[in-house]
């Protein structure tokens, strides 16, 4: 996954990964996007849940060695 920025929480629980991840999000710029890496399990509902509220993109979500991946868009 490409992005303006990658957030690493592996090791984190919730609500950390959502945390850090709204951090990074607030200093970017409209249409720039983000990684964030995550091993905790519940993130997969926790992200699709966040970003339908706060009206950003969810553009893609994988799961791959026990981490996972989604790649955010501002708007």
């Amino acid at each position: 996954m490409q992005a303006d920025i990658i957030v690493d929480t592996k090791g984190m629980a919730c609500p950390m990964p959502i945390v850090k991840a709204k951090k990074a999000l607030d200093a970017l710029q409209v249409g720039q996007t983000m990684v964030v890496i995550s091993t905790d399990k519940g993130s997969v509902n926790d992200f699709q849940a966040w970003v339908k509220q706060t009206k950003h993109e969810l553009i893609k979500h994988e799961q791959e060695d026990g981490d996972y991946k989604f790649l955010v868009k501002k708007l």
